[in-house]
């Protein structure tokens, strides 16, 4: 599987509960981190985009957990932007857990010459749609001409 983007990330402790498994927040957490990452990446600068009255914002969240991460798991967290309509947007993200097989030095991508073994269906964690879109000072959806860059088939790096 291909991603537009995809970060590679390791559970710290504090995001696991009292059962020993990241809590189901903090999963929220690693989706949007992606999404900042892959907008980076795409050479959008949100936090100027906000100084100038405009913010992204997510209007609609779904979200499937398929299984538990626990701590020390290292995992990646895939995403692809698809323009829904005039004034919506959705990015497509999906978690997987690495296999403790492949891992590798911390320094080193393990998702980069493994991305099929990887993206199996045992390693799913989650599936989500995040649907989203900019609103003006006024608090009116409309998108900008800058956000049209997450849209076209960008060659992003990995994060």
């Amino acid at each position: 599987m291909e991603f537009q983007f995809y970060n590679e990330i390791a559970v710290r402790d504090y995001e696991c509960d009292f059962q020993g498994i990241v809590n189901n927040a903090v999963y929220l957490n690693y989706l949007e981190h992606t999404r900042h990452q892959l907008a980076k990446d795409a050479g959008l600068d949100v936090v100027d985009l906000a100084r100038r009255g405009v913010n992204v914002v997510v209007v609609r969240s779904e979200v499937d957990y398929v299984q538990s991460l626990r701590s020390g798991d290292v995992f990646i967290v895939g995403s692809d932007v698809e323009r829904l309509s005039r004034l919506k947007f959705v990015f497509i993200q999906r978690i997987y857990r690495i296999p403790s097989k492949l891992a590798t030095s911390e320094n080193e991508s393990i998702a980069a010459h493994n991305m099929s073994e990887i993206c199996a269906r045992p390693n799913l964690i989650i599936k989500a749609r995040m649907t989203a879109t900019s609103v003006n000072e006024k608090g009116r959806p409309f998108l900008p001409p800058e956000l049209d860059v997450l849209f076209k088939e960008a060659d992003l790096e990995p994060g």
